[in-house]
């Protein structure tokens, strides 16, 4: 009986611990030294409730993501794309996405996309560097303050940090199976949870610490296609329109050559159906009057 009665307190601890908020007991501090490896930051975990007190000092430094779009008119969008890309590098950033596109035949319609992570110190200056490779006709920066975010993910992370060294305890004091299987289940989920946290965590310091810029590069020549038309354009448009024309001249004849044959055959049987029939249809001439005989 009293081996039974052990095991169902130690049953009932195991079910406690999974359907318990992970940090509502107040002695975190003493259990930390008896975990299994779970680090712990210093302050307390915080409560369910008391997550968002967590950034109410004044020390907790400011999480803001930033993100930037700028667009350049550049003589040669690929090489000013080759250029932006090593200006990236050289501040320890990085180009996550760049795309070109080739000039058509008239030299026009060449622009280059760039999606580039730059240090968040960094950005200022990269933005300042832009205006070297050519005219910088629009600038966009927006920033986001994630602190609260940040804050309450630290909170939550810290919280299941304790309640997976307390689960791994419970596991090393387990007297049968049944408590280390409980221990053992409960103890899956608060790892998974935590990975997932810590991941989100990870991702959202990447934003912090890395800046997102995208940048458009244009050549001269789209912009400057927009503009008004002068004699040289008139003289061009012209010259297109005539030798439009004369192409489609000689598409018609092209067309149209296989198809004379015929055309003349039904043309000339025509010709011949309508002279038959005036001839049929003209009145006879009458005889001529006969000449008198002489009297003798």
């Amino acid at each position: 009986m009293r081996r039974s009665s052990g095991m169902a307190v130690l049953a009932l601890a195991a079910a406690f611990l999974v359907g318990c908020s992970s940090s509502s007991d107040e002695g975190s501090s003493s259990v930390d030294s008896g975990g299994g490896g779970a680090a712990v930051p210093a302050p307390a975990a915080p409560g369910d409730t008391g997550g968002g007190s967590a950034d109410s000092g004044s020390d907790t430094e400011r999480q803001v993501v930033t993100t930037a779009t700028s667009s350049v008119v550049v003589e040669d969008p690929a090489e000013s794309a080759q250029a932006v890309s090593e200006l990236v590098e050289s501040v320890g950033g990085r180009v996550e996405q760049r795309t070109e596109q080739a000039a058509s035949e008239d030299g026009e319609g060449a622009v280059a996309d760039l999606v580039v992570r730059v240090p968040a110190d960094e950005l200022t200056g990269v933005l300042a560097e832009l205006e070297d490779l050519g005219d910088v006709r629009n600038v966009s920066v927006s920033r986001s303050d994630v602190t609260s975010t940040a804050v309450d993910l630290d909170a939550r992370i810290s919280a299941l940090q304790t309640s997976v060294a307390r689960l791994q305890s419970l596991m090393d004091d387990a007297a049968s199976t049944e408590a280390l299987l409980a221990a053992e289940g409960a103890l899956s989920a608060r790892q998974e949870q935590l990975e997932s946290l810590q991941s989100q965590r990870a991702f959202l310091g990447d934003q912090v610490e890395l800046s997102t810029l995208s940048v458009h590069l244009e050549p001269v020549a789209v912009v400057a296609a927009g503009g008004d038309p002068g004699f040289v354009d008139g003289l061009s448009a012209g010259w297109d329109a005539l030798l439009a024309v004369g192409s489609a001249a000689v598409v018609v004849l092209g067309t149209l050559l296989p198809w004379l044959p015929v055309l003349l055959l039904v043309a000339g049987a025509v010709v011949l159906s309508l002279r038959r029939t005036r001839r049929r249809t003209a009145p006879m001439a009458p005889p001529p009057p006969a000449s008198p005989s002489p009297t003798a």
